[in-house]
């Protein structure tokens, strides 16, 4: 009997360092599986459409300037017509402002300041804001933010 009670101790460590080695192999394998899985899962990134209905030409007033800052686009309703305007500055990215007391699209990050038809006004941004293609399709002005066009170009309702 004097020599069970001395196997008892070593006993309870060997399983003990046994359970523990166990356990943190078990750890590592889970961790090591889990980034693989994040690994092997696609990295998807979802970005809006850059073409999209902007409303009917009569939701817009005669001789006003529209804002769609989740879009990043002013529509621009002239005597003429429509043309859309890109709301983000040509210096370096900032979403620009309509000032409608100023009647001004102003840079609220470096102080660009742009007319209403997107010429430039006053710096630091080196170009006027791009002006980007506008359709009717169906009734309903279509905007495609990935189509410049020329800064003459007003579509005629």
């Amino acid at each position: 009997m004097g020599d069970r009670v001395q196997d008892e101790p070593d006993s309870d460590r060997r399983r003990f360092l046994w359970i523990t080695g166990v356990a943190s192999l078990s750890a590592a394998g889970a961790g090591g599986a889990a980034v693989l899985a994040d690994f092997v899962h696609p990295k998807v990134l979802f970005e809006p459409p850059t073409a999209f209905r902007i409303g009917r030409p009569e939701d817009f007033p005669v001789n006003s300037v529209s804002a769609d800052y989740d879009r990043k686009v002013y529509i621009v309703r002239t005597e003429v017509g429509f043309f859309a305007l890109s709301a983000v500055c040509t210096h370096l990215g900032c979403i620009t402002r309509w000032l409608e007391d100023e009647q001004t699209i102003a840079c609220p990050c470096h102080g660009s300041k742009f007319g209403r038809d997107g010429s430039l006004a006053l710096g630091p941004a080196p170009r006027p804001l791009r002006r980007i293609a506008i359709r009717l399709e169906e009734g309903e002005l279509i905007v495609d933010t990935t189509v410049e066009v020329q800064a003459d170009t007003v579509l005629r309702v």
